[in-house]
């Protein structure tokens, strides 16, 4: 299978956050056919149509020969090792991995969207994504630079 360059949004909000999203990430980067990982700065935000405290961020992109079907599978694997249920949607969580691009591919199936159907609505998924990489297109709504002004107004900043 040839490479595609996949992106991933890292999240937490219970628990020794900056333990799990740091363990979480070392097992992205031993995924099988992965390399050349590079991790955005961390940022905070606080839920968004839901309660709970505020959410670390990151966003991580790296070169992956997995399909996108298997990558998710993966992440969701991950998730499951640092305690990740479901009970409704937005609920406060110990670690949400979401796929956010794969290459320029636009998916949409039963099990899996891509792009992320929400990306472009957050400003904790867009300005970390845009610090990794200012110019990237992405697929079907626009440079992640000219998205970022309709986030403007949510409350994210960079973590210390």
């Amino acid at each position: 299978m040839s490479e595609s360059q996949a992106c991933i949004g890292l999240g937490a909000n219970l628990g020794d956050v900056r333990a799990v999203l740091a363990a979480a990430y070392a097992q992205v980067r031993q995924l099988p056919g992965t390399r050349y990982h590079r991790c955005s700065p961390w940022f905070t935000s606080a839920p968004i149509d839901s309660s709970g405290p505020d959410y670390l961020n990151a966003v991580a992109c790296f070169d992956t020969t997995l399909s996108p079907q298997a990558l998710l599978e993966a992440l969701q694997g991950i998730e499951r090792c640092h305690a990740r249920e479901r009970p409704y949607r937005n609920a406060p969580r110990t670690l949400d991995l979401d796929l956010l691009l794969y290459g320029d591919q636009q998916i949409a199936t039963s099990t899996l969207t891509v792009p992320h159907p929400r990306m472009h609505e957050r400003a904790f998924v867009l300005l970390p994504l845009a610090a990794l990489l200012p110019t990237v297109v992405i697929p079907g709504l626009g440079p992640v630079s000219t998205l970022l002004s309709s986030v403007a107004g949510q409350s994210v900043w960079r973590a210390g």
